[in-house]
């Protein structure tokens, strides 16, 4: 039977070291997803604050416009009114007044539009600044972001290396057909892939295998799968005492079974 204990430990290890290896690709994958998510956050943000500085550009631009036909037509009435008087007839006289009224009122029309683009253009520049400031308080925190997790994932490159060279160590204590039969089921079912018995229960499916099928594994004579959920099975007696049954917990991913004394 120490063979077959033998073998079970080493499924056990691979398993563990599996699932490491399955964790750390997992963030190898998922790191640099959480960099390109705060660059789309922070590149819309660039283009938000672009688009207000054109829109602060138009403002500005029509301001400047507006200034200019206000101090134009100033300057025609001025003129207007230094020529009143100097007309000779009624009629001139008041289609010079009419005139210098239609500017007035059109120049009132300007103040009061240049008094709404200026409020218009206040609040562009406050947007512009708030978002300024949130491009870069979010730039340093991508460029420490970066350098956190470029320096997480060496650390976790080097880590897969260690966990591949120890897998390739538990594969060669295995016999290839066990060991087939354990990257069968670890490509159709999730972790975990080799579970202990309890009571005649799998601790995989919670489910109790035959009488038949417990009476076979208590033998410990070959590596055996559960009926229900196909999981590789092993008796917990074999490795545990019955009072280390009652404690110990049921995650198989973090148990290395011990060879029962």
């Amino acid at each position: 039977m120490s063979l077959y204990i033998e073998q079970i430990r080493q499924l056990v290890v691979l398993q563990k070291v599996d699932s490491e290896i399955i964790a750390i690709k997992k963030r190898l994958t998922e790191a640099p997803k959480q960099l390109e998510s705060l660059q789309r956050e922070l590149d819309a943000k660039k283009d938000r604050m672009e688009q207000l500085n054109e829109k602060v550009e138009i403002l500005n631009a029509q301001n400047l416009k507006l200034e200019t036909e206000i101090e134009e037509d100033t300057s025609s009435i001025r003129k207007s009114k230094n020529k009143l008087m100097q007309v000779e007839n009624t009629k001139e006289y008041h289609a010079m007044m009419r005139e210098m009224d239609s500017l007035e009122k059109t120049n009132r029309m300007r103040e009061e539009e240049k008094i709404s683009l200026m409020e218009d253009l206040q609040d562009q520049q406050t947007l512009h600044e708030g978002i300024a400031a949130e491009v870069k308080e979010m730039e340093n925190v991508l460029a420490q972001q970066r350098a956190s997790i470029e320096a997480e994932l060496s650390k976790m490159q080097r880590q897969l290396k260690k966990q591949e060279k120890e897998k390739k160590a538990a594969c060669q204590q295995i016999p290839e057909p066990i060991f087939k039969r354990y990257d069968f089921i670890r490509t159709k079912l999730s972790n975990p892939v080799i579970v202990s018995v309890s009571e005649g229960i799998c601790n995989g499916c919670h489910l109790k295998i035959t009488p038949q099928k417990f009476i076979e594994l208590q033998k410990g004579e070959q590596i055996l799968s559960c009926p229900n959920c196909h999981r590789l099975i092993y008796w917990e007696d074999h490795f545990f005492t019955k009072e280390e049954n009652t404690t110990k917990a049921k995650d198989d991913k973090k148990t290395t079974p011990k060879e029962k004394k």
